[in-house]
């Protein structure tokens, strides 16, 4: 179902204040060295409060997730949780929330942050190959657009997953690339970006990108972004793709 113009202005407040909040819970990071992953998932519904966002059950817990919790791709904290932020820590945030109108669709949206003064080589590696799939994704919507075509799910997922193959992690991208995004949950009930769903996306109606490569007992690195297709063909990104690591640490200014 096509959103209307006031869904869709809803659904862009929603993907602002994430935006938002992820830029506040790096500098809670910043300020809370030993803060475990429960402790901030909590600080992000403060957050959600403040900005009059709400998450409903049961999709209310966050994905705060760091080093070998990150290669588990629904991993939720839990008050048991004892994980800690320490030096060289891969942090993994994965975030969704909606305004409390009923008409108001959810925004969902995955950053990638590392508490270290050098990015570990592998983690750079296979975070690249995340973004270079996302944005395929990207330029093949874009371009099947500019002739009138709108693509379907799974030449979308197509797109992504063959970018994580050739470069040899194809069994490591264990869930689809995207879905369409909802009222009720952050996923919908429309076309998602999968091999299963060989009819079009619709327009004017949200959806994620988000691949992800994750190595069991290591990390994983999931880049997601939310976009829907104007009245005009044109594809409307509405959270900031993250172009690189969020890098935290004492002797290197915040880099976002």
């Amino acid at each position: 179902m096509e959103w209307n113009a006031r869904e869709i202005t809803n659904h862009t407040v929603a993907a602002r204040y994430l935006t938002e909040i992820t830029r506040v819970v790096w500098h809670y990071f910043g300020k809370n060295p030993h803060a475990t992953e429960h402790e901030i998932e909590q600080f992000i519904h403060r957050e959600f409060k403040l900005r009059g966002l709400i998450s409903r059950k049961p999709f209310h817990t966050q994905i705060v997730a760091f080093d070998a919790h990150a290669a588990i791709p629904h991993y939720f904290p839990s008050p048991t949780t004892r994980a800690t932020i320490k030096p060289n820590t891969l942090i993994l945030l994965d975030i969704w929330a909606k305004l409390k109108n009923a008409r108001a669709p959810y925004a969902d949206i995955t950053w990638i942050a590392y508490t270290g003064e050098k990015i570990p080589r592998e983690i750079q590696k296979v975070f690249d190959i995340v973004l270079k799939a996302r944005d395929a994704c990207i330029t093949h919507l874009k371009a099947s657009l500019r002739i009138g075509k709108i693509p379907t799910g799974a030449e979308m997922d197509n797109c992504a997953r063959a970018i994580i193959a050739k470069a040899g992690y194809g069994k490591n991208f264990i869930h689809s690339t995207g879905h369409c995004i909802g009222f009720t949950s952050p996923h919908g009930r429309g076309v998602n970006l999968s091999k299963r769903f060989r009819r079009p996306l619709t327009r004017n109606m949200g959806y994620t990108i988000e691949p992800g490569i994750y190595l069991k007992n290591k990390f994983g690195i999931r880049s997601e972004i939310n976009f829907y297709i104007d009245k005009n063909n044109k594809i409307i990104i509405t959270t900031p793709p993250q172009k690189r690591i969020v890098l935290m640490h004492p002797k290197v200014q915040l880099r976002v």
